[in-house]
C-alpha cells in the first residue's frame, strides 16, 4: 500500500495584537516554517527615535505546514486562528508569498537608496512649495523612489502625510 504525500502549503493564522515575533519564534522553536513580513520604520517617543522593525500585516503571520500541526500550531501562545473560508483554512500560492518577499526587500531598498540620497528616517523636514509651504514634519516613511510619508504635527495631533519627496528639504536640528 502505498503511503499519501501530504505537500505543505502556506497559510495565514490570525495572532494576538502585538504577539506577531513572539508567536513566530515559539513556532519556529518548535520546527514550524514561519514567515513574518517586517519592515523598518521609525519611532518618535518624546525624548528618542528609534528604528524598530514592525510586520507588514499586524496580527498576521504565514506559516508552512501540512495541516497535521494544524492544533499544535493553534495552541501556539498568541495565536488566535488560522484564516478560514467557510471554516476551512485558506492556503496561500507560493506566487502570493514570493511577492510579498520581493515587496519587503524593495521597500529595504528604497530606504537604503533615500538615506544615501540625504535624507534619514526620524529626520526632520521642512515642504518647500505648494499649500504646506514652511511646514515641518519627521519622516516616518519611504514610498518608492519619489513618495515619502512626513509625520506633521497638526491641530494638536500627528497627522501622516504622502508627500513627493521633491518638494521637502532636511532641516538641521
Amino acid at each position: 500500500m502505498e503511503k499519501k504525500v501530504i505537500a505543505a502549503k502556506w497559510y495565514a493564522v490570525y495572532v494576538k495584537s502585538r504577539f506577531e515575533k513572539k508567536s513566530a519564534s515559539l513556532l519556529e522553536r518548535d520546527g514550524v516554517t514561519v514567515y513574518l513580513p517586517l519592515i523598518t520604520t521609525v519611532k518618535q517617543w518624546s525624548d528618542r527615535r528609534k528604528k524598530v522593525d514592525e510586520p507588514l500585516f499586524k496580527s498576521y503571520l504565514f506559516v508552512r505546514t501540512d495541516l497535521r500541526n494544524y492544533y499544535d500550531i493553534l495552541n501556539t501562545p498568541g495565536i488566535v486562528q488560522f484564516v478560514c473560508f467557510e471554516g476551512k483554512p485558506v492556503d496561500i500560492p507560493e506566487n502570493q508569498i514570493n511577492a510579498i518577499h520581493e515587496y519587503v526587500g524593495q521597500v529595504a531598498i528604497s530606504n537604503q537608496e533615500m538615506s544615501i540620497a540625504g535624507l534619514q528616517l526620524g529626520q526632520k523636514v521642512m515642504v518647500k512649495y505648494g499649500a504646506m509651504k514652511g511646514i515641518e514634519g519627521s519622516l516616518l516613511e519611504f514610498k518608492g523612489k519619489q513618495w515619502i510619508v512626513v509625520d506633521f504635527e497638526m491641530f494638536g495631533r500627528k497627522l501622516p502625510v504622502q508627500v513627493e519627496r521633491s518638494m521637502v528639504e532636511a532641516v538641521s536640528d
